[in-house]
């Protein structure tokens, strides 16, 4: 009897080390963390560009970082911060610094953020001049009539040369010129309808986007473009400030993957046409 019982017992604990190993083996591949150790992020973003970013992480960097991403997109650019505010989210990716400030300045959010990873460039556009000096005395230019883009596009013409603003001013308009040595003239345009200015005009200063809509490769077809690094116009994530310890620090690896050398690649290799740029690195 006693022996029959010993041989119960070995069995058993057989198939316990059996089991164990089983369970060791199917834990996460090539290295990365068990699935068991894993930190969940859930993170807000627009679709494109920022959700292509973030499934590239999640698909190829993520895992061996420990973390796991759920992804939840928004067509609408207000529900990411209210649903980080309320913990439905533990970041979002999808907004630029000037827009950030200024939700926090109206809802007091308590939010912190990272470095920019991605800008969608404004750009120069011509059908009548291959280089900005050579643009007339008394050239036309289109640009956005809306002020917080209008403010965008005058300080990449100031840096240019072609005007001078205050550049440390926020929403400037055409009336805040104060250098034009060109007499330059701005034509005011819905963002959308610019590229369709080009024919009239000696130039346009549009948004990736509708530049794309409207047939032009910033790449190829841009005479000026609005450069990435330190650009305040830089997408970012964001996080609570007062987010759990474990939460945020998976949030920061996650911003480190988001500046890594294989993101700037891959958004140099999917936007190629120039329409998104990194906003950190060479």
């Amino acid at each position: 009897m006693n022996r029959k019982l010993a041989i119960v017992a070995t069995l058993a604990a057989a198939t316990l080390a059996l089991g164990a190993c089983g369970s060791s083996s199917s834990s996460g591949a090539s290295g990365s963390a068990a699935a068991g150790d894993a930190v969940t992020l859930k993170v807000g973003v627009n679709p494109v560009p920022h959700g292509d970013i973030l499934k590239f992480v999640k698909d190829n960097l993520a895992a061996k970082a420990g973390l796991n991403i759920d992804i939840v997109e928004y067509s609408d650019y207000v529900l990411p911060n209210k649903n980080l505010d309320n913990g439905q989210l533990d970041a979002n990716y999808f907004q630029h610094l000037p827009y950030y400030e200024s939700q926090v300045k109206e809802f007091g959010y308590k939010f912190e953020h990272g470095e920019g990873v991605h800008i969608e460039p404004y750009a120069v556009y011509s059908k009548k001049v291959k280089d900005l000096k050579d643009l007339p005395d008394g050239a036309t230019i289109s640009i956005v009539n809306d002020p917080a883009n209008q403010n965008r596009a005058l300080v990449l013409l100031a840096k240019q040369g072609l005007i001078t603003v205050d550049e440390g001013k926020k929403d400037l308009t055409i009336h805040d010129v104060k250098d034009n040595p060109k007499h330059i003239s701005f034509q005011e345009i819905e963002a959308p309808n610019l590229p369709r200015t080009l024919d009239s005009v000696d130039a346009s200063v549009i948004n990736g986007n509708f530049a794309l809509q409207g047939g032009l490769t910033p790449s190829k077809d841009a005479i000026a473009l609005e450069d990435g690094k330190d650009n305040p116009y830089a997408n970012f994530l964001a996080w609570k400030a007062d987010a759990p310890a474990e939460k945020k620090a998976a949030v920061k690896k996650l911003d480190e993957l988001l500046h890594s050398p294989e993101v700037a690649k891959f958004i140099k290799d999917k936007y190629a046409d120039g329409a998104v740029i990194p906003a950190f690195g060479n």
